[in-house]
């Protein structure tokens, strides 16, 4: 896997756990860990309160800012699940190895049940619905895919760097 950045990207779903495996895969590379949901957050305030007050184009277009200014260094990035929507990002993420984490989807639920997330209202089948959408797109833009289901987080992270080469 030759790119002319040493940034990695995690793409996937909700609650596949990209900022998880995230952080430890940029331990384990000595990299920082940048998660584009935190940068939004910490300027703009609270996710759900950016759809709610602000709608989903704002959310998007403020995501398309947050993976730009990520991916300018070397760091292993952690993106929302819808950030492959845009086809802004989408031309950005051909610079760098982009990871894509996918799932059998039969641990969401309980990774679901308590976090905050406006686009999921009926719960797994919300979820399940939104992955069927995006999974073509994660799949074209991804470098390689990492299934993560089914097997320890050390094992994903494993994985990921040998698919890696390191």
């Amino acid at each position: 896997m030759s790119k002319s950045s040493d940034t990695i990207v995690l793409i996937g779903p909700m609650g596949v756990g990209k900022t998880t495996i995230g952080r430890k895969l940029a331990k384990a590379l000595k990299l920082p860990f940048i998660d584009t949901d935190n940068l939004i957050s910490d300027e703009h305030g609270p996710i759900p309160a950016i759809f709610e007050e602000r709608g989903e184009p704002t959310f998007r277009r403020l995501e398309e800012e947050a993976l730009e200014k990520a991916i300018r260094e070397s760091a292993v990035v952690a993106t929302g699940g819808g950030a492959v929507i845009s086809a802004l990002t989408r031309k950005r993420l051909k610079d760098v190895t982009v990871v894509y984490l996918s799932t059998d989807g039969k641990h969401i639920a309980s990774r679901l049940k308590n976090g905050n997330r406006p686009l999921i209202q009926n719960g797994v089948e919300d979820w399940r619905r939104i992955y069927a959408e995006r999974k073509p797109l994660y799949v074209e833009t991804a470098d390689f895919e990492i299934n993560t289901s089914g097997q320890p987080i050390s094992a994903s992270i494993q994985d990921i760097i040998e698919k890696l080469g390191k």
